[in-house]
């Protein structure tokens, strides 16, 4: 793996030298650290390179960290994109049509959605291992209750036995995480809001357009995602670089909302109607990352800063023989 600026890059080594030669496609292999988060920006990449210049790749994962999750996620993941787990397996017994491109069913939340007006959910997620404490738990409850707006919720057991990244690398919930709520509080919402255990399919989920905000950690693949389907946000930081990234939203950038350090239900609700409503600095964040959403459209088109990136490096993978 490479570093730069105290950040581990998780791209480790292209095979694509020989392969460009002899006139075969070029074959990237991928090195993912654990976790969901690690993963899927890593797939995401893998199936650009596929798309774009006809790339085969394989993503190198830990079986010791693997969650049915993950598992799944792999599963789902076109033809032209392999696993492999360390310590590693012989898979020359699979069946032929063990890697067949089966992108998956779709999720029972994306239904729900459906039914929903237009920019009228907000998705509450931290991440693909991020849980909360229980009477944080319990008073995010109660805050989207109070705020009367829609909400889709991947919720999770409290990480009271643990830090709040105890499950980052599993991205499952310990325990049911119902019980944990407040009293009544899944009746009295039942018809506005959802509750996902564990994991919810985050970029279909933000580019639907029932969704109207995003609760979020301030990971930095969520942030990127949000913008780049001009949701704004309501920031909640939880750990490592998250709340340097919170403070760069809310105060920086001007993309999000932050809700306050003491976490109360008025707190959140008020951050919650802010951002759904486009009530005060709500107005300013909803424009600023429609804004933001065009930087990032240019930027992925042809020809554009993201696309023209990734076309320099497969060249120099290539020997510049690409195009």
């Amino acid at each position: 793996m490479e570093e730069a600026n105290g950040v581990v890059i998780r791209g480790v080594t292209a095979e694509a030298g020989a392969g460009a030669e002899a006139g075969r496609p070029p074959h990237v292999a991928m090195l993912v650290t654990p976790g969901m988060g690690h993963l899927i920006p890593l797939a995401e990449l893998a199936k650009r390179l596929a798309a774009r210049h006809g790339a085969t790749a394989t993503l190198i994962t830990f079986a010791s960290t693997a969650s049915a999750t993950q598992r799944a996620f792999l599963a789902s993941l076109p033809p032209a994109i392999t696993s492999l787990s360390l310590p590693p397996v012989d898979l020359s017994d699979l069946p032929a049509d063990a890697t067949d491109d089966k992108k998956e069913p779709r999720a029972a939340c994306l239904d729900w959605l459906d039914r929903q007006p237009p920019k009228s959910v907000i998705f509450v997620s931290f991440g693909s291992g991020g849980s909360l404490p229980a009477e944080q738990m319990r008073e995010l409850a109660l805050g989207l209750e109070q705020s009367g707006q829609r909400f889709l919720w991947v919720v999770r057991s409290p990480s009271d036995e643990g830090a709040v990244n105890a499950n980052y690398y599993d991205a499952e919930s310990k325990r049911d995480p119902l019980p944990y709520l407040p009293q009544g509080f899944v009746e009295r919402t039942k018809e506005v809001g959802l509750l996902v255990p564990s994991w919810a399919p985050q970029i279909k989920v933000l580019a639907h357009e029932a969704t109207g905000g995003f609760l979020v950690h301030c990971g930095w693949n969520s942030v990127l995602e949000s913008l780049a389907h001009g949701v704004p946000m309501v920031a909640w930081p939880l750990f490592a670089e998250q709340r340097q990234n919170a403070v760069v939203l809310s105060e920086g950038v001007g993309a999000a909302v932050r809700v306050p350090d003491t976490k109360r239900r008025e707190e959140i609700a008020a951050a919650v109607r802010e951002v759904m409503a486009g009530q005060g600095k709500g107005a300013e964040v909803r424009a600023k990352v429609a804004e933001l959403r065009k930087a990032a459209a240019a930027g992925l088109c042809e020809g554009g800063a993201a696309t023209t990136a990734l076309d320099e490096v497969v060249r120099k993978w290539t020997g510049g023989g690409d195009e």
